[in-house]
Parts: structure tokens; C-alpha cells; sequence
């Protein structure tokens, strides 16, 4: 009998009148986070969203046109890109010239725009990450990684969840997935921050209330 043989044959002899476990899984929590109260999941988002540096506004269906036309103002946005599907309605007060979501468009062109204003599949409250998967209301991925202002809109409740587990399951694993928590952001090995380095210096998220 080998060694190896030895110490197996220990270990079945040890554990032999162990009793059965229940499961061969263990039982995970899906969130640390009651989801039952949809207004204090958008708070929690709020509050972590602002922890990386993020700016977050509130609004309704009312008021979105006229905080995008304020924020685009304040940011002094000639040119803004949009995704082919972003709801009309959303810039229809801003004064930007719009520049479209072209498939030619190349990284020097893109690097000219002032701001890109897009939707985002879905925002998790406990780690205040955005998530965006390409559809025609968020556009290419590289459309939100090379501009240097990036506004998202994120529609809540119903865009919103509590985890990233409950996440997951909402998610297409075959799209794009592009994972944001505030503005794009790097270190040296002195820790000094530095943002803008591999994608949007400024991040602002607007929370849409849904009626």
C-alpha cells in the first residue's frame, strides 16, 4: 500500500460513523439587504453610488428633460453622444448637438465628445454598480468608455436590485457586460488616485422614479 493509500484509508475510517450531511451545498444568502422596500433599495444605491464618487440626482418622468438639459449645461457639453434608442423625451430641452452611435466612428472621434447620455440594464444596490449589456438604449460599450463624462439613467425601481446574485439571473452572460462603480479610477503603488484612466473622469447617475 502506498503512502498515499495510507492516508486515504486513515481519513474513510476517521469519518466513517460521521453522520450524513443535509446538503452538499451550503446555504448562501442571495442578499444582506431586505428587498422588500423598494424606497430604501434606492437610498441604499444613493449612498454607495456617492461613496465612489459618483454624482446622483433624483427625478421623475416630469422633471428628467429639464436636470439633463441643467447638467449638460453646468458641464458646458457642446456635443452629445446618443445611444439609437434613448428615449427622445430625455434631451428633448438640451441644447447639445447630438452625435449618433455610428459602427465607423473611430476612438478620436468619440474622444471629441463633451458628454454621452445613456439607459443601463440594471443597478445594484449593495455595491452601488451599474451595470450596462449594449441594448439600443446604452449603445456600444466602447460609446461609454472613451467619452469623458458619462450620464446614466437608471429606472427604479425596477431596474434595481439588491445584490449581485439577484443580479446574475437578469442578466444575458452572451451580451457585452460592462460593470461600473463610479467614475473610472486607478492607483500607483504610492496610492495616489488618479481618474479618467481607462474610462469616464465624471460619472453622474440619475435615478429615474418609475410611477
Amino acid at each position: 500500500m502506498s503512502t498515499r493509500d495510507a492516508i486515504l484509508a486513515r481519513i474513510r475510517e476517521a469519518v466513517a460513523d460521521a453522520p450524513p450531511a443535509e446538503s452538499p451545498h451550503r446555504a448562501y444568502l442571495s442578499t444582506h439587504t431586505p428587498d422588500d422596500d423598494p424606497q430604501a433599495l434606492v437610498d441604499l444605491l444613493h449612498r454607495n453610488l456617492a461613496e465612489y464618487r459618483a454624482l446622483v440626482h433624483r427625478t421623475d418622468g416630469a422633471g428628467i428633460a429639464d436636470l439633463l438639459m441643467r447638467l449638460l449645461a453646468e458641464r458646458g457639453s457642446r456635443t452629445v453622444l446618443v445611444p439609437p434608442a434613448l428615449p427622445p423625451e430625455w434631451l428633448a430641452a438640451a441644447d447639445p448637438t447630438r452625435i449618433h452611435d455610428r459602427a465607423g466612428s473611430t476612438p478620436a472621434e468619440l474622444d471629441a465628445v463633451d458628454s454621452v447620455v445613456t439607459g443601463c440594464a440594471l443597478a445594484i444596490a449593495e455595491t452601488g454598480t451599474l451595470v450596462l449589456d449594449g441594448a439600443p438604449d446604452q449603445g456600444r460599450r466602447r460609446i461609454t468608455l472613451i467619452p469623458d463624462h458619462h450620464i446614466c439613467v437608471v429606472r427604479v425601481p425596477s431596474q434595481l436590485v439588491a445584490s449581485v446574485p439577484q443580479a446574475l439571473p437578469r442578466l444575458d452572460p452572451g451580451r457585452p457586460l460592462t460593470w461600473i462603480s463610479g467614475p473610472s479610477a486607478t492607483s500607483d503603488i504610492e496610492l495616489d488616485r488618479v481618474e479618467g484612466v481607462h474610462g469616464p473622469r465624471t460619472l453622474e447617475v440619475v435615478l429615474l422614479q418609475e410611477p
